[in-house]
């Protein structure tokens, strides 16, 4: 089974870590995973994992058995970074590289209603797209019915409320449904390299 592909742009590092409790759920079932970055368009000075986490290379892209794909929230829709990158998948696109790879999405904002299910919609479009299969978060997972904080059927998200001085951790509740998510991407990837 090639690895999954635990894929995201953080600023402030919030993104970065549902990233990191994403990949935790992958490898708690065994199952190969690699956690990369987008580059950034912007100021890569400001940019929280670009100097800790490897970019993801198209190659990557194409050989892995699943992807989680994660963006903070930018106006209720994807940042400009992971936009940025899925327009350069054309090439994959065409060889219709990434189709029946189940994926799933998962974003974070610093306010309760910062558009956080329009954004997890905006990211799955061009996974659709590509033929992807999208693995959301069915509600028999505990955590959806007690988070006060983040979390979504359509994919996992945490409210980051960010300060000057630092960045909310995750609930137990947002990290939770990361490492269900995580388990969820896995299992889907594994049975689909089994039957292969």
């Amino acid at each position: 089974m090639q690895p999954v592909l635990v894929l995201y742009y953080s600023r402030n590092g919030s993104t970065k870590r549902l990233a990191d409790a994403i990949a935790q759920g992958v490898s708690s079932l065994g199952a190969p995973v690699i956690v990369r970055t987008v580059k950034s368009i912007s100021d890569a000075a400001n940019d929280a994992a670009s100097t800790v986490v490897p970019e993801v290379s198209l190659q990557e892209l194409e050989q892995c058995s699943a992807l989680a794909l994660g963006s903070p929230t930018r106006f209720g829709n994807m940042a400009a970074p992971v936009k940025h990158f899925l327009d350069s998948t054309s090439s994959q696109w065409l060889k219709g590289a990434l189709i029946d790879k189940p994926a799933c999405v998962f974003t974070s904002s610093s306010s309760m209603h910062g558009g956080q299910e329009s954004t997890l919609l905006s990211m799955m479009v061009p996974l659709i797209h590509h033929g992807m299969v999208i693995c959301g978060l069915p509600y028999s997972e505990p955590a959806l019915h007690n988070t006060t904080m983040g979390g979504s059927p359509y994919g996992v998200t945490h409210v980051a409320h960010h300060s000057l001085s630092a960045p909310e951790q995750l609930s137990e509740d947002e990290k939770a449904l990361c490492i269900a998510q995580g388990k969820r991407l896995a299992m889907f990837a594994k049975k689909l390299a089994d039957n292969a």
